[in-house]
């Protein structure tokens, strides 16, 4: 196992979304046992297929904004709705999961040898004003706009979990992710990767917001997840650290992109954008690199590649009805 001779337990919660059933997948290969607790309001049991054949993955349905009685001694806080079509329908549930959910595993952790690694969002530095974003930057948000359930929920439980820290000692590391794209993203979650290949796969014309040159950085799940790990593997932190890869392209780049892989000469159309959208969005991963040794490896075209490949075997299942 790589572990010694007792398995240590490990507690994804979120752990039926994109990232979180990812990072059950790996935590399995690493020898934990793992437990996933999922809401369901967003994930998708069918991410954790996989995982659901092996003996050491145990699911519960919950709710994390309600009392947790697992004991862990490793927790990765993946619950929370992370696309603004997700985060949006629901904004109540959305600010009071990012918050509440802090509460309650500050609550359990309190008095125990237990690690927390948080799953916060580089949302948390809004329209950025600083170019790139180092975790230093304070951020600036709009804390009353439609994305503010999301962009303020994420800071608060920040605070919330810094706090415990500072308080009662309790075990916190924060990785403030950055756009992150891969297999098993939901196809209407509005995110712009996805939102590209569903079009180009259906056939349909790729929606521009804006004039397409807002910029983004675009990190391969593979690439994060190990983020993720080394993060859980390092000694406690004070302050929050940045994961994602630092390669900036424009929205307009990621489509022709797309188009390219898939021999496409679909057209390209614009739609208005989005209020609060960042225009700039590129992370600063200096001190992952020292820390952690974080070094993202999958280039863009490599990592859209796999997804595309993913998206058209799952689109393949749904079926005509489906598509």
């Amino acid at each position: 196992m790589g572990l010694g001779a007792a398995r240590k337990t490990a507690l994804v919660t979120g752990a039926a979304g994109f990232l979180g059933s990812h990072l059950v997948d790996r935590l399995l290969d690493e020898g934990y046992e793992v437990v996933g607790i999922d809401n369901l309001m967003t994930g998708d049991l069918g991410n954790l297929e996989r995982a659901g054949r092996d003996s050491h993955f145990h699911f519960q349905m919950g709710d994390v904004r309600e009392p947790i009685h697992v004991y862990a001694e490793l927790v990765f806080n993946f619950a929370c709705p992370a696309s603004p079509v997700h985060y949006q329908s629901d904004p109540y549930a959305t600010l009071t999961t990012s918050v509440m959910g802090a509460l309650r595993l500050v609550e359990m952790a309190r008095g125990r040898r237990c690690t927390i690694v948080h799953a916060s969002t580089s949302e948390v530095y809004g329209d950025p004003t600083v170019h790139p974003q180092p975790e230093s930057y304070w951020g600036n948000v709009n804390p009353i706009g439609e994305r503010s359930c999301y962009d303020e929920g994420k800071r608060c439980a920040e605070t919330l979990l810094n706090d415990a820290r500072r308080a009662w000692g309790v075990d916190v590391r924060i990785a403030r992710i950055f756009n992150t794209y891969g297999p098993r993203m939901a196809f209407d979650d509005g995110r712009v990767v996805s939102n590209f290949i569903v079009q180009a796969l259906r056939g349909k014309p790729l929606t521009l917001f804006g004039d397409g040159k807002q910029t983004r950085s675009f990190c391969f799940v593979k690439d994060l997840i190990e983020g993720i790990l080394a993060l859980a593997r390092s000694g406690p932190l004070e302050s929050p650290v940045n994961l994602g890869n630092p390669e900036e392209f424009t929205i307009r780049e990621l489509a022709e992109e797309v188009l390219r892989l898939l021999g496409s000469d679909l057209e390209i159309i614009h739609a208005p954008l989005p209020a609060d959208d960042p225009r700039q969005r590129k992370p600063d991963i200096t001190r992952a690199r020292e820390l952690l040794g974080f070094s993202p490896r999958v280039a863009l075209r490599d990592g859209l590649r796999a997804t595309v490949t993913d998206f058209q075997a799952r689109l393949a299942e749904r079926g005509p009805k489906g598509r």
